[in-house]
């Protein structure tokens, strides 16, 4: 049962704050750890439900890792030494994980189910069994929702697929398919998405290639065990960022967040906003760009947002809403519908948080003004 919070409010945010990791990195960092040679190990991994989830699903696979505090070790298995689950994998509420590791599975040989908690198993999974259907696999699903039982083909085809929505989770799920494919395997992507995906194999020694919008990696090589330092989480630390700059008198810094540029739409759109953030001591871990924010109060502008700004900030647009319920002018965020099919109706929830603050706020299809 959740209990009510009060909050007083009034008072400057001032101080030095470290977020937990990035999930994103977290999921990946366990996931290629668990198929590369050797022994991985990955410090500051997020501890939340959803990349535990993903260290479970690997554990019930055969993948001996290993927990020290916030350390892990994982005893890798290499590309062929999953080993067949003895019942369904529950992924919780993570549609990152699930979708990633649907492509991975398609080079296994053997069956496996994928489920999820009530939220995952109400959400669309066509856009990774189209692509991945190309590939080879065959799936059971209830009608295109978990639970998804992947049959993986007797030989993994390589595919040149064209997204035709921007995402990272499809494109990553091509992607590590391809791993197991015979040739190369080309993404395209009608606009930038997250590429932590393109990094990490680059991390762990896998070649993985851009030209223009397109990605491409060619099947059959290793991924290497190496050491992982997850960077703090920007979609966590965005809620500090806020915070600080609707308070006035505030000025606050977090230290090692990670800034990917295909990440960091949310800085970008504050910044638009004309948000007083400065980046500090940057610099590259593991292939991730990370730095200190310093973030003090400023006086937010409104500023309008379309699909082409959404795919660079998807997680971060409610609380770049109640950023913009703090600016002066009227805000529009557009192209958003995506936000309609994650754990929660995050446009409907959103708009009637602020409605119930007193906020004059328009739901639209695909966003809100």
């Amino acid at each position: 049962m959740i209990q009510g919070i009060e909050v007083a409010g009034g008072f400057p945010l001032r101080g030095e704050v470290r977020v937990d990791g990035d999930k994103s990195i977290s999921h990946r960092a366990i996931m290629f750890g668990a198929i590369a040679d050797g022994v991985t190990r990955v410090q500051n991994l997020l501890l939340g439900e959803d990349v535990m989830a993903t260290v479970a699903a690997f554990r019930a696979m055969g993948v001996e890792i290993r927990q020290d505090g916030r350390e892990f070790l994982i005893n890798g298995a290499g590309m062929e030494g999953l080993h067949r689950p003895g019942k369904a994998l529950d992924m919780g509420n993570s549609g990152t994980a699930f979708r990633l590791l649907a492509g991975i599975l398609c080079g296994q040989k053997w069956p496996v189910t994928l489920t999820g908690d009530a939220s995952l198993r109400g959400r669309p999974m066509d856009r990774i069994i189209a692509p991945l259907s190309e590939m080879g696999a065959r799936f059971e699903s209830d009608a295109g929702r978990p639970p998804l039982t992947v049959h993986p083909p007797e030989e993994v085809q390589a595919i040149r697929y064209e997204l035709p929505i921007a995402s990272a989770q499809v494109k990553s799920a091509v992607l590590l398919a391809g791993l197991y494919a015979r040739g190369n395997t080309e993404v395209h992507e009608p606009a930038p998405t997250r590429d932590h995906t393109e990094r990490m194999l680059r991390g762990f020694g896998y070649p993985v290639r851009r030209n223009g919008d397109w990605i491409s990696l060619t099947g059959g090589g290793r991924l290497g065990a190496r050491e992982v330092d997850v960077p703090s989480d920007l979609s966590s630390a965005a809620f500090f960022i806020v915070g600080a700059l609707i308070a006035p008198g505030s000025e606050i810094l977090l230290r090692r967040v990670g800034i990917n540029p295909s990440r960091d739409g949310v800085l970008r759109i504050l910044r638009r906003m004309s948000a007083d953030i400065s980046l500090e001591n940057q610099h590259e871990v593991g292939g991730e760009p990370l730095a200190d924010l310093r973030v003090r109060h400023s006086r937010l502008q409104a500023v309008d947002l379309d699909a082409g700004d959404i795919a660079l900030a998807v997680d971060e647009i409610p609380v770049l809403a109640v950023a913009a319920a703090c600016a002066e002018g009227v805000t529009t965020i557009r192209g958003a519908e995506e936000l309609r099919v994650k754990e929660s109706d995050r446009i409907r929830t959103t708009v009637a948080g602020l409605s119930a603050l007193g906020v004059e706020v328009l739901e639209h299809s695909d966003g809100m003004s």
